[in-house]
């Protein structure tokens, strides 16, 4: 189900008095910025994990077969590595049409991995929002995963570049190659056919 938070994230006024401010991306947002940005550095957050529990009708995904895109779960004994970039105030426009389907902006304490902290945005889908898929089997998951095609392309290729961009980062997510691995044994590369 589609759960369109644009307007409840319109309400909410970060950092007022602020010419720009810190957005940390987790998913997308660490390997695709179409969005304008006045710098970017990698950075971490405590206590929260990635996980592909959250739906996506709208854009690695459909109304009848949604996809499987990142969100983060609370987990104080973890951390979750992605990148900051600093925005203006201007450019949460599009990006709350881009995080719309579930996804609700908080502020954060972040560091970034070359030194120093700040506090940034970032948008989590929780679970009560009605788009939210909640864990499933690794197998499952990643059966879906490649099954599932939506206006910004596959819901594969989501997942392959989040691995892909993760390892730049130096980064070990054990949920997200473990999705890859389980992905790559169903779609292996270099036949193209899903195993039965």
């Amino acid at each position: 189900m589609v759960a369109d938070t644009t307007a409840i994230n319109r309400q909410h006024r970060p950092f007022p008095g602020q010419d720009s401010f810190w957005l940390f991306g987790y998913g997308s947002l660490i390997y695709k910025a179409d969005f304008p940005y006045l710098a970017c550095r990698p950075a971490v957050i405590h206590g929260w994990k990635r996980r592909f529990w959250q739906g996506s009708h709208d854009h690695r995904g459909t109304p009848q077969a949604p996809g499987r895109v990142a969100t983060l779960i609370e987990d104080p004994s973890v951390r979750c590595v992605g990148m900051a970039y600093r925005i203006r105030p201007e450019a949460l426009g599009p990006l709350d049409l881009r995080e719309k389907n579930g996804y609700l902006r908080f502020t954060t304490p972040l560091r970034f991995l070359d030194g120093g902290e700040d506090r940034g945005l970032v948008y989590i889908a929780t679970e009560e929002n009605p788009a939210f898929l909640g864990p499933a089997p690794i197998p499952d998951m990643a059966r879906q995963i490649v099954s599932c095609s939506g206006p910004s392309g596959s819901n594969r290729d989501y997942l392959l570049e989040l691995a892909r961009a993760l390892r730049a980062l130096g980064e070990e997510d054990p949920h997200v190659f473990a999705l890859e691995e389980a992905m790559e044994d169903l779609f292996p590369r270099s036949t193209g056919v899903v195993s039965p």
